[in-house]
């Protein structure tokens, strides 16, 4: 339900932004319609990632991997983002509730934004959707799905014990990394992932300029979000540095490692474009490079 809704947000909002009229149909109305279906689907998939971790369904892979009975509760929360999906869907998550603000208050840009909101909130389903494709020569798998029972996960479906009729009975999880069981935890990945995702927001203003031909206006609704991303993904850098010295025995505020390059780069090609995007609003001036940076940064956040 979520890609669904997401590929027809897509359709619904390239259209609207088209101008193409249905008759009886609005594109519009179909574009609000598909990002609510979205945003509660979304929702409903976190609701019960977390129902099933509260309640140790260690039949569950995800749940096996990353819980177990002797955790603290707010670790137990954590437990939703250290996975691979869990950090997918928690990214997604924040995409839809800045979406949501986007759709009350983005005016005239709201289709082509919302657009390019509901293009990355497809891609990034695609990872969590566990779907195998097979093709005469190989099989494709498109993400993980973070649902597949332990008994039927490629690494546990072999194991002996899974095959007892009575397995359950006895198991505990593998539970969270040591090293994360930390009050960081619980802050530290919400705060960096909504960093994360409110770099969509300038970068989707600055695609809606260049698909609208108007390559002046969308700086300043742009900037004020931009500066948002500054802020917050800067907060996130700032835990994480505080998390590594406190709790990771790193021997510092960094170890310079993939992990912390990955927040960082991106940062830094931010606040250049969102510091261009100031000097072009009172200078006149640096437009090509303000663009060059705001959609690096998301794409550097992508790759990251």
């Amino acid at each position: 339900l979520a890609f669904a809704s997401a590929l027809l947000g897509v359709f619904s909002w390239f259209y609207t932004e088209k101008n193409v009229s249905g008759g009886w149909f609005s594109w519009q109305k179909a574009g609000l319609f598909s990002f609510w279906v979205h945003t509660l689907s979304i929702v409903g998939i976190i609701g019960l990632i977390l129902f099933l971790l509260f309640n140790h369904r260690f039949e569950y892979h995800y749940v096996w991997q990353h819980s177990n009975k002797a955790m603290q509760m707010k670790y137990i929360l954590s437990c939703l983002w250290e996975g691979q999906e869990g950090s997918f869907l928690l990214w997604m998550f924040w995409h839809v509730v800045l979406g949501a603000v986007l759709v009350f208050t983005a005016g005239k840009w709201r289709a082509p934004v919302m657009f390019v909101i509901m293009l990355v909130q497809l891609f990034l389903v695609s990872m969590i959707a566990g779907v195998v494709i097979e093709l005469p020569f190989v099989d494709f798998k498109l993400g993980a799905n973070p649902f597949i029972l332990l008994r039927e996960h490629e690494t546990m479906r072999n194991m002996p014990f899974v095959q007892l009729p009575e397995y359950l009975s006895k198991l505990d999880g593998r539970g969270l990394n040591p090293l994360l069981q930390n009050y960081w935890m619980t802050i530290h990945p919400p705060t960096l992932f909504l960093g994360f995702a409110s770099t969509v927001i300038p970068f989707a203003f600055a695609l809606a300029g260049l698909w609208r031909r108007q390559f002046n206006e969308w700086i300043q609704p742009a900037l004020p979000w931009t500066f948002f991303s500054v802020m917050i993904l800067g907060l996130g850098i700032l835990m994480g540095g505080a998390w590594a010295y406190e709790a990771l025995s790193f021997g510092g505020f960094w170890a310079w490692d993939p992990v912390e390059n990955a927040s960082l780069v991106p940062w830094l090609t931010l606040v250049g474009g969102a510091h261009l995007m100031l000097v072009f609003r009172n200078k006149g001036t640096s437009l090509l490079w303000a663009f060059i940076l705001i959609l690096l940064s998301f794409i550097l956040i992508l790759y990251s």
